[in-house]
């Protein structure tokens, strides 16, 4: 680093990922494997621009690539229907996987660190632009002093002030305790998916979400989707109403609490920002519309911009395929406009759909025959009402430019 007001890093890098999280990661990981590409990771130092600990959620098939962050796993689901009743749902050979962000990072940081060509700069990433041999990135120091880091590539994965234009946008928002129970109450071997015996919003859908982390200890969650978060008081009556009068835990003690909000929305997410500046990750459309998950589209979105670096083609290609958002944007618009009814609808999908190829649809990986076959498993008249509303809807933007759910 070059002394004066505003150093410029001489060290020489291909890539620049602007962003430590869940993307940010993901695709330095997925780039330093084949071992060609020297990567620079931008992460903000410690302080209020670190993002609190979370949890990311996936499934998948066999060994993982990140097994080692591991938390805990099930091969067993469940969802509640309002009326109490039961579907239990088999999704073999998947898994459903619970990573928490802390183990995740760690587990990344020692494989870069060992990496020649990789290292992470502690830095705060004011301005990323196109350079005249590809794009810069200008920051400020732990104390005080700036750098611009240049590459011949920048992946950004910091949200965009605020949300693009959109036909549809629900707010996936939620609190979870992580509790520990006087008494064993939980099975490690089932997770709660949905259970759909809360009270339900006058808009949206609400539910509960438990991945149990041993017979004493789990992860409880109050979700809405909605168009608007609650406050955490309101979140804090949901989750005791929830533990004590749904689930009946009985005494028990809140170790640590997340919350968080993701947006649901047909929105159309730019992934080329300039001419070598890209966004990756939610701020680049990875997290599915209908479902607010995004780590697995994340890590198909890695290696796909690893291989495109390898052997040239679209840098950073689409997350999602076309026919999944244009799914999802009619499933936002049913359930935006009250057309279907969210817990049946959920509910109805898990117990008449073979879990295994729900969830693979959830990825984006069935046929268009299966998906016909989950069509006609869904309420017909309203979807296909909806789906001949979508395509003459205006695009508008956000309503509130100051806030930023992603």
């Amino acid at each position: 680093m070059s002394g004066g007001p505003h150093g410029t890093d001489g060290t020489g890098t291909d890539v620049v990922i602007v962003g430590g999280g869940a993307s940010g990661l993901s695709l330095a990981h997925h780039l330093t494997r084949t071992g060609r590409t020297a990567v620079t990771v931008v992460e903000a130092p410690d302080g209020p621009l670190r993002p609190a600990e979370r949890t990311w959620c996936y499934w998948d098939e066999g060994p993982g690539e990140f097994d080692d962050a591991v938390v805990a796993s099930w091969s067993r689901l469940r969802i509640h229907g309002p009326d109490g009743r039961v579907v239990a749902a088999d999704p073999a050979p998947l898994r459903y996987r619970m990573l928490r962000s802390a183990s995740f990072e760690s587990l990344v940081h020692s494989r870069l660190a060992r990496h020649p060509r990789a290292r992470v700069v502690r830095a705060t990433a004011h301005d990323v632009r196109d350079g005249e041999h590809g794009a810069e990135v200008r920051c400020t120091a732990p104390d005080g002093r700036g750098l611009t880091l240049r590459a011949g590539y920048v992946f950004d994965s910091r949200p965009p002030r605020r949300l693009p234009p959109a036909r549809t946008t629900l707010l996936q928002h939620f609190r979870g305790w992580f509790v520990r129970t006087a008494a064993p109450c939980f099975d490690p071997r089932v997770a709660d998916l949905m259970d759909f015996r809360v009270p339900q919003p006058r808009h949206g859908l609400a539910f509960g979400y438990v991945l149990p982390l041993a017979p004493d200890r789990a992860l409880v969650e109050y979700t809405e989707f909605s168009r608007a978060p609650l406050g955490t008081a309101a979140y804090e009556a949901a989750l005791r109403h929830y533990t004590g009068e749904v689930l009946r835990l009985g005494a028990l003690s809140v170790e640590s609490a997340e919350q968080g909000v993701i947006p649901m929305t047909d929105a159309r997410f730019p992934r080329r920002v300039g001419r070598a500046v890209f966004r990756i990750g939610a701020a680049g459309g990875a997290t599915r519309p209908a479902t607010g998950y995004t780590f697995a589209a994340v890590q198909r979105q890695s290696r796909a911009v690893a291989r495109a670096l390898g052997e040239g083609g679209e840098v950073v290609p689409p997350p999602h395929g076309r026919r999944a958002l244009a799914m999802d944007a009619v499933l936002l618009r049913a359930l935006d406009t009250g057309r279907v009814n969210g817990p049946d609808f959920f509910t109805g999908l898990f117990r008449r759909v073979p879990t295994e190829r729900l969830l693979r649809f959830l990825d984006g990986a069935t046929s268009p025959w299966e998906e016909f076959g989950i069509g006609l498993r869904t309420p017909v008249g309203p979807m296909l009402r909806t789906a001949a509303e979508v395509p003459f809807l205006r695009r508008r933007a956000a309503t509130r430019p100051g806030e930023n759910p992603l």
